[in-house]
């Protein structure tokens, strides 16, 4: 069970310690607002993706293809 080993709290307890004696313990906040940010603008880009998909399908859609 390797991955059941990288996510035992003793590695995210010091995964942690590192990232602040990295970062700084002001930065962590403003590190974690920018990933939920570039999350929140990942999905929003694969719904347009998704939805432009869509529109085009129906747009090049053929009269055989309604057979």
């Amino acid at each position: 069970m390797f991955l059941g080993d990288i996510f035992s709290p003793d590695i995210v307890i010091a995964a942690i310690i590192v990232a602040v004696l990295i970062f700084g313990g002001a930065a962590i906040p403003k590190l974690a607002k920018s990933l939920g940010s570039a999350k929140t603008e990942f999905e929003k880009g694969l719904k347009e993706g998704k939805d432009s998909g869509v529109t085009k399908a129906a747009e090049t859609k053929t009269p055989e293809d309604e057979k």
